[in-house]
């Protein structure tokens, strides 16, 4: 059984949700934490009591809405992924933060060079937005396409990353 917590940030709430392998889930951040579980994908989890995983995520995840560059430190379950969607994931984990990377770049890394649009289907389905930065992931000529939150969002983290704080 899947467990999550609510967690607030200066853009809203978000939702975690865990596995025994670490975090499974992650929202966009909603206006109130009902509209935030009511986006979950994951159906069966149940609300849990704080953890020192959650309690590490939601430090990192209010200095990030804050402007701060932030590792995530957080363990991430991989399970449920294919290999090759597995292999983007973990490589768009290691873009670093306030830079951008396409498509194609990512499908060259992971030993698919002509993959792009499967790479854009592995981030269509990444469950972990932000900890995983997918918006970080952009077209061939560095336009701002495909992302689950919006392309208005996508936006909005990069300039968020751009005029980022030192913690």
């Amino acid at each position: 059984m899947k467990e999550y917590n609510v967690l607030k940030t200066d853009w809203g709430y978000v939702v975690a949700v865990w596995s025994d392998r670490g975090l499974w889930e992650l929202t966009f951040p909603y206006p109130d934490a009902d509209k935030a579980v009511a986006h979950l994908v994951t159906q069966e989890a149940a609300e849990g009591s704080a953890n020192a995983a959650a309690e590490e995520l939601s430090r990192e995840l209010r200095l990030y809405y804050k402007g701060y560059q932030v590792e995530f430190g957080v363990p991430l379950d991989w399970t449920g992924y294919t290999a090759f969607q597995a292999a983007v994931l973990r490589y768009t984990a290691q873009i670093p933060y306030g830079e951008t990377t396409s498509y194609g770049e990512v499908a060259a890394a992971v030993g698919s060079p002509k993959a792009s649009r499967a790479v854009g289907g592995a981030l269509h389905i990444n469950r972990t937005p932000v900890v995983v930065p997918c918006h970080r992931v952009v077209g061939a000529n560095k336009t701002l396409v495909g992302f689950g939150g919006g392309l208005d969002l996508k936006q909005a983290l990069l300039l968020l990353e751009q005029e980022s704080r030192q913690v």
